[in-house]
């Protein structure tokens, strides 16, 4: 007989889900007080959160440039980056903002759960391996749909305005409800660009996370790297059409 001791059982990996979930819960409870209380707190909050987003982004960037041009230039470039799509969200109407969080957490939650459910070919396994097609497709019809009835939505409460009060049917009559979706599927894929960005940054810098501010979840720059682009579009589209 073996007088030996057996082996220990490896240790089962404890699930980071309940630490994901409470850091969640706080996040969305902290940016929807900003978004309640507006105004200057809301601005606030926004360049706050801009500032501690570039400072991880400036830590990144100096693991990957060695030498002073790169550095220098990488720098501007992601001031302009964070910079302006920190503005974007803060010159945007805080409906308009509401609705371009809502699509950046639709399209995260979409290719997060297709992905996983139908797998499937990786689009960019060298920058971000669990990256797959389906998991953008899922991320671009979640993002279509709310669009989908943000749009509907408005244009039920414009109804209400109207002689006979707030009609379904009329918001579908004055919504372009199929528009509203394509919209919101180019959007997705312009969130998933920010995210593939910022991976590609990270294998870069030969890290996982962008720092470990937020339990469960990494950095702030991890949670609004696909926010960014979109805030660029939706915003700098916004401010153009207002001064047309």
């Amino acid at each position: 007989m073996d007088d030996k001791p057996a082996a220990a059982a490896p240790a089962a990996k404890r699930s980071d889900l309940p630490v994901r979930l409470a850091s969640a819960v706080v996040m969305l409870a902290v940016a929807g007080l900003a978004v309640w209380r507006g105004g200057l707190v809301l601005d606030g909050f926004i360049a706050l959160v801009a500032l501690v987003v570039y400072g991880e982004y400036v830590r990144l960037v100096a693991r990957v440039a060695r030498d002073p041009a790169r550095m220098t230039a990488a720098v501007i470039s992601g001031a302009c980056y964070i910079g302006w799509g920190a503005l974007a969200l803060i010159v945007m109407p805080s409906p308009m903002l509401i609705v371009v969080m809502g699509l950046v957490i639709c399209t995260d939650t979409g290719a997060y759960f297709t992905g996983r459910a139908l797998g499937g070919p990786k689009i960019a396994p060298s920058i971000s391996p669990s990256k797959t097609w389906s998991g953008l497709a899922g991320g671009m019809a979640a993002a279509g749909l709310w669009m989908g009835l943000m749009t509907l939505g408005g244009a039920w409460m414009l109804s209400a305005l109207g002689p006979t009060g707030p009609s379904l049917t009329q918001a579908f009559h004055t919504a372009n409800v199929g528009v509203a979706a394509i919209v919101g599927a180019i959007l997705a894929v312009a969130a998933q660009a920010g995210d593939f960005y910022e991976s590609w940054l990270k294998r870069r810098a030969g890290v996982k996370d962008s720092s470990r501010l937020i339990p469960g979840h990494g950095g702030f720059f991890d949670r609004v790297d696909g926010l960014l682009p979109v805030a660029i579009i939706v915003g700098t589209a916004w401010a153009m059409g207002a001064t047309v």
